[in-house]
C-alpha cells in the first residue's frame, strides 16, 4: 500500500526511488510590431536575470529538503542568463509544505534562457522557447522546467511555489516515480507516498483560477495534469499599448485570438486560424 511523506520505511540502505516533476509552463503576449516584440524580449531577459534564476532555484532546493553545495552564475549579451547549483540530499520532514503556496508571485514571464541545478544524483533544469504568430502579434514563451530527486526527497514540495513563480496561462504537468527500493526484509517498494493526482498538491486558490484535467496510469506511478487559466485581463497581455487605446472591436477580436492561443496549447490541438476573426 502506498505510504504517506510521514510513513517512515525502514530501509535497507539507500532510497533508490527517482521522483521526476516536469513543467511545461506557456505565457501569451500581444505585441503587434517587432520593434514591441523586442522590447517585450529586453524586458523579460531583464526580468528574469541570473540573480533572479538564482533566487528560484534557491528556494526551490530550500522547499525539497536539500543543501546548496556550489552556485554558479552567468547573463549572456545580448541576452539569457544561466545558473547551477550543486546540492546535497535532507531528508524529508513534513507533507505540509507540499500545499505551501511560496512567495508571493513576481512578474509573470518565461525565463530568459537555460537553468541547471544538480542535487546529489538528481538535477533540476530549466530552458524557455520563444515563437510568434506570422500575422496577429500573438507571442508564446514556452518554458521547460524539470525537478528530479533521487531518494527521500519530492520535487512536490516545490510545486505550488515554481507554479506562482511564473503565473502562467497554460500549465502541463508530469509526475513519476521511477525504480524501487527495498526495506529491511528485502521487499520492494515502487512508490512511498501516497498520491492520486497532481492535484492533491496545488494549493486551492491555484485550483480556483484554473481549469485542469487529469491523465493518470496508477500501476506504472505516472500522473499528468494540464491546467489552462479561467479568466484574464486583456491589459496584462498587451505590450506597448493598453486596452484603452483600442477600439472595441479591436480588443475583442484580440482577446479571442488570444484566447484561442490558449486552448489550442491547452487541447494540443489546431482549432482553426484566427486571423482577423
Amino acid at each position: 500500500m502506498p505510504r504517506t511523506f510521514n510513513s517512515k520505511i525502514k530501509l535497507h540502505g539507500f532510497n533508490n526511488l527517482t521522483k521526476s516533476l516536469s513543467f511545461n509552463i506557456y505565457d501569451i503576449c500581444f505585441a503587434q510590431t517587432a520593434q514591441q516584440r523586442r522590447e517585450y524580449i529586453e524586458y523579460i531577459d531583464e526580468e528574469y536575470n541570473a540573480e533572479r534564476l538564482t533566487h528560484i532555484l534557491t528556494e526551490v532546493a530550500h522547499l525539497i529538503g536539500a543543501n546548496i553545495l556550489n552556485v554558479a552564475r552567468q547573463d549572456y549579451e545580448p541576452q539569457g542568463a544561466s545558473v547551477t547549483m550543486l546540492i546535497s540530499e535532507e531528508p524529508v520532514s513534513s507533507a505540509a509544505l507540499a500545499r505551501e503556496e511560496g512567495a508571493e508571485a513576481p512578474a509573470p514571464g518565461p525565463l530568459p534562457d537555460a537553468v541547471v541545478a544538480h542535487l546529489d544524483k538528481s538535477h533540476i533544469t530549466v530552458h524557455t522557447y520563444p515563437e510568434s504568430h506570422p500575422h496577429n502579434g500573438i507571442s508564446t514563451f514556452r518554458a521547460d522546467i524539470d525537478v528530479s530527486t533521487c531518494g527521500r526527497i519530492s520535487p512536490l514540495r516545490a510545486l505550488n511555489f515554481l507554479i506562482h513563480s511564473f503565473d502562467s496561462d497554460i500549465v502541463t504537468l508530469d509526475y513519476r516515480v521511477r525504480g524501487f527500493t527495498r526495506d529491511v526484509d528485502g521487499t520492494k517498494h515502487f512508490i512511498d507516498h501516497r498520491i492520486n493526482s497532481i492535484q492533491d498538491f496545488i494549493a486551492e486558490d491555484t485550483k480556483a483560477r484554473y481549469q485542469m484535467i487529469d491523465v493518470n496510469v496508477y500501476q506504472e506511478n505516472i500522473f499528468h495534469t494540464k491546467m489552462l487559466l479561467k479568466e484574464f485581463d486583456l491589459d496584462n497581455y498587451l505590450f506597448g499599448i493598453s486596452e484603452s487605446d483600442l477600439e472595441p472591436a479591436e480588443a475583442e477580436r484580440i482577446h479571442r485570438n488570444l484566447r484561442r492561443e490558449m486552448q489550442e496549447i491547452f487541447y494540443g490541438r489546431n482549432m482553426g486560424e484566427p486571423g482577423n476573426q
